[in-house]
């Protein structure tokens, strides 16, 4: 009896010892995922690589970000409501768009009545009319039109037994003939002669409203390139500590190092267009809100963020960079 409960036992332990060896070889079933793709997920990928916004940072100017996303510092101002000094706070969102504006609804043409039309009053749904006078029972003449005269009456003749006795009849007078008065031509007036320009202004080159002059004394070795975004301007080679002057008389808006790809950077604003921009300085000399002259030595030349000793120098015309060798006199 003992051994056929302990055969029993043995072929129950070997069944589940074989069912559980069988389960354990199987690999899980796979899970189907049967939630519909994100539609908006590329939208959102699209709106967050366009920068449509800018956190003020400790260190920014409206200048200097105006600058950096190639807009005008007064069309930044006024998407964004700040008035003249343009003060700006850390940590404020700052939009780099024109607000969107509803379009103008165009204004309907109104028809000028004709003769003989009706006259309509206010709105369209509840017009009333006005009937012209009809032209038929009062023509009128056009103005393009003679206006008819009545006939002339002729004039009653005397009677033949109350005729008046004749009269001599005076003559006419003899017209006098009038002589026109020469013209007296006036001496030409010779022209005054024009004074030569003087030699010292030739360091110097008038255009858009500022007299642009030369930033540095080295050797060009980098140029601007339109649309390039890495030949914004002029590379100017020079030795470190070489001077960097003023190419204008302005007011320094900018003068840090925030920008990436400038190290110390100065911006000098000339006028309500024009700035200009001075890069990989070693060392500044002005601050912000400082007035400077052209000329005026700003800082001194370095290789910050520049793999040489160098300056790299921009005009910036309405917020665009322009290519400097239209503005600077020839060397």
């Amino acid at each position: 009896m003992r051994t056929a409960a302990t055969a029993m036992r043995r072929s129950v332990t070997i069944f589940g010892a074989a069912w559980l060896a069988g389960c354990a070889s199987n690999a899980p079933a796979p899970v189907v995922d049967l939630s519909l793709p994100n539609e908006n997920a590329s939208a959102e990928t699209a709106a967050a690589a366009a920068a449509t916004s800018y956190r003020v940072a400790r260190g920014d100017t409206l200048y200097s970000i105006a600058f950096k996303h190639g807009l005008d510092f007064r069309d930044l101002a006024a998407w964004n409501g700040i008035g003249s000094p343009y003060r700006i706070f850390v940590g404020q969102d700052l939009r780099l768009s024109a607000p969107a504006q509803a379009a103008p609804v165009a204004a309907q043409p109104v028809a000028e009545p004709q003769p003989g039309q009706a006259v309509t009053t206010g709105i369209a749904d509840t017009a009333t009319t006005t009937p012209l006078a009809s032209t038929a029972t009062a023509p009128k003449p056009s103005a393009f039109e003679p206006i008819a005269a009545p006939a002339p009456t002729a004039p009653a003749l005397p009677s033949a037994t109350h005729a008046p006795a004749t009269q001599p009849v005076a003559a006419a007078p003899k017209p006098v003939e009038t002589v026109p008065k020469p013209v007296e031509t006036p001496a030409p007036v010779k022209p005054a002669a024009v004074s030569a320009k003087p030699a010292e202004n030739a360091a110097e080159l008038n255009a858009g409203g500022v007299a642009w002059r030369w930033p540095a004394d080295g050797k060009v070795v980098g140029t601007y390139v339109s649309g390039d975004q890495t030949k914004q301007g002029l590379d100017i080679a020079g030795s470190a500590g070489d001077a960097v002057r003023a190419a204008a008389d302005g007011e320094v808006v900018y003068s840090g190092n925030g920008l990436i790809g400038y190290g110390e950077l100065i911006i000098v604003k000339h006028n309500a267009n024009f700035l200009s921009a001075y890069g990989h300085n070693r060392k500044r000399l002005v601050k912000e809100g400082e007035h400077v002259n052209a000329g005026q030595e700003i800082a001194e030349m370095g290789s910050t963020s520049a793999s040489r000793d160098e300056l790299h120098f921009e005009i910036r015309k309405n917020g665009k960079p322009v290519n400097p060798l239209d503005y600077l006199p020839a060397r």
